[in-house]
């Protein structure tokens, strides 16, 4: 029987073309480099949860009535939506839930708008003393905050709550970040306390006291006018700024005569009921839910959070002023990301010292630099089916 030669064509043109292979492989590493440092760090992959939900409250409802009045007229009109699987609901004293499931392959986005489309074919079907439009929602692992900023200090609420929005407002314009929920904060309300008695002798009604109010408190477009051969907008900016501005309305009598609104009413700056509350190492403190826009770096965002929390606690808030940072989910990435590093490294320097008493040094470097080159490749052809280094990416590498 004669022997044949067998060959494998690419390692004979790898080894005649050492330099080309040398040039490639440096190449792959530099790029795999770049595309690592350039790939969007999370925490956890964007998941999405086929189902819709639709809230509805009408208080002083039976379970029995619920579901007559609210929760049939509006599954009639969800269960003829594309793409649903099916459709669950439960009703409860003065509140309803529905439960749309989709089929896997709908665009979450889409599925949700044909819900809403479907409740508002039924709202001509609903209770007309509904208080509020049945509320769909859905559910968006994206939404969960990244990390919680509290503010404490010797002020009062009122104080610290600027100091919140100034911080939420430089946080939210972030390109990574989606939004910023303020928790724990008192909302401005200003209290018209009438003195029936003296409102009674001026002969003056609650709907005159709120036609007046809400005349003089306005803001609209006045139109335009032409100005040097220029048609300019005029702006109507009218708006109350304090509790005396609007103390010193001027509310008309029936008899043709004139009163302020002081005259018989108090107006003093309130806020209205809490209904959130927040505290830190038991005392109460102002905390901002920062949430992070999908598919964006957590790393990049929570390194520039802080570098704003920095700047403003030097440039602009008081000394007084603290603000402590909990739940950055950064922290746990951070600690992925080096023990993939340190696994690369472990894994290139043993291969290489294994093989080293088999093959010599030079060989033994190049299978050990497998290892890293393997790496780069993935982190070359991860943006273009869409990932992002996160746990579950993490753990398979």
């Amino acid at each position: 029987m004669k022997d044949l030669d067998k060959e494998f064509k690419p390692s004979s043109w790898a080894i005649e073309n050492r330099t080309a292979i040398y040039v490639l492989t440096t190449i792959l590493l530099i790029a795999g480099y770049f595309a690592y440092n350039s790939l969007p760090k999370e925490n956890f992959p964007e998941i999405s949860v086929p189902k819709i939900f639709v809230k509805s409250i009408y208080p002083g409802t039976s379970p029995a009535n619920m579901e007559t009045l609210v929760t049939k007229q509006i599954e009639k009109q969800i269960k003829s939506a594309q793409g649903l699987k099916k459709v669950t609901s439960n009703s409860y004293q003065d509140f309803s839930f529905i439960t749309a499931e989709f089929n896997a392959g709908v665009d979450i986005k889409i599925a949700k708008q044909r819900i809403k489309d479907a409740v508002d074919k039924a709202k001509s079907d609903l209770p007309s003393d509904l208080p509020d439009d049945p509320e769909v929602l859905d559910i968006n692992l994206s939404d969960l905050p990244i990390m919680y900023l509290n503010i404490s200090g010797d002020y009062d609420l009122k104080t610290l709550k600027k100091y919140a929005d100034d911080l939420k407002d430089r946080v939210e314009s972030l390109p990574e970040i989606s939004g910023v929920d303020i928790v724990g904060a008192l909302d401005p309300e200003v209290e018209i306390n009438v003195d029936l008695n003296k409102m009674s002798a001026s002969q003056i009604s609650f709907y005159d006291i709120q036609q007046a109010i809400g005349t003089e408190n306005i803001s609209a477009s006045g139109g335009t006018v032409p100005i040097d051969g220029v048609r300019r907008t005029l702006n109507i900016k009218k708006e109350f700024g304090s509790a005396e501005e609007i103390a010193n309305t001027v509310i008309k009598t029936p008899s043709g005569g004139s009163v302020y609104l002081k005259d018989f009413a108090n107006v003093v700056d309130g806020f209205k009921e809490q209904e959130s509350y927040a505290r830190l190492n038991g005392k109460n403190v102002i905390t901002l839910n920062v949430k992070k826009r999908s598919g964006e770096n957590l790393i990049e965002a929570s390194d520039k959070i802080r570098g704003i929390i920095a700047e403003m606690q030097e440039k602009q808030f008081p000394k007084g002023l603290e603000i402590v940072t909990t739940g950055d989910q950064s922290d746990k990435t951070r600690v992925t990301l080096h023990d993939l590093i340190n696994t690369i490294v472990i894994g290139f320097i043993l291969v290489s010292l294994i093989l080293m008493f088999f093959m010599g040094i030079t060989n033994a470097l190049f299978v050990a630099l497998s290892v890293p080159l393997s790496m780069c490749v993935a982190f070359l052809f991860m943006p273009t089916i869409g990932f992002t280094m996160n746990m579950i990416v993490l753990f398979s590498f």
